[in-house]
């Protein structure tokens, strides 16, 4: 079975690397990691990755959470935010782009695992029962 192609979007690089080496030891192959939100909708339109994994703070004019609306209007990809914020209106702007997940930093390799396996699984029967959906009309 092929490894599942993940973007990773961190704008602290030495995060990113510490993600890096935890997905790549859950047996996940990294296809690039972003540091912008910009970077993060060019990228992920290029290389559609299978999985997104977002910081929803970034440095530069875009968010985390408007890249991945930006992202969201144009690819089918489930996405996971990765985040050290948790207050109400942060949660509430996340909720609104539909996320498969949302992991409190800092996290562990088994939460990030199940995070990734949960959001892999669900996206793809997701996308199943849309296929159907769309053959019975």
């Amino acid at each position: 079975m092929a490894k599942s192609r993940i973007l990773v979007v961190e704008d602290e690089a030495i995060v990113a690397m510490g993600i890096k080496q935890k997905l790549e030891e859950l047996d996940y192959q990294v296809i690039d990691i972003v540091y912008t939100g910009e970077d993060a909708v060019k990228t992920a339109l290029e290389t559609e990755p299978d999985l997104i994994l977002v910081d929803i703070v970034l440095k530069g004019n875009m968010d985390g959470i408007e890249a991945a609306s930006k992202i969201r209007k144009q690819l089918d990809v489930p996405i996971i935010y990765l985040t050290a914020y948790s207050d109400e209106e942060v949660l509430e702007r996340a909720r609104r782009t539909e996320p498969y997940g949302y992991i409190i930093k800092p996290f562990k390799k088994s939460e990030l695992n199940a995070n990734l396996e949960m959001a892999l699984y669900k996206h793809a029967k997701d996308k199943k029962k849309s296929e159907t959906l769309k053959k019975r009309f």
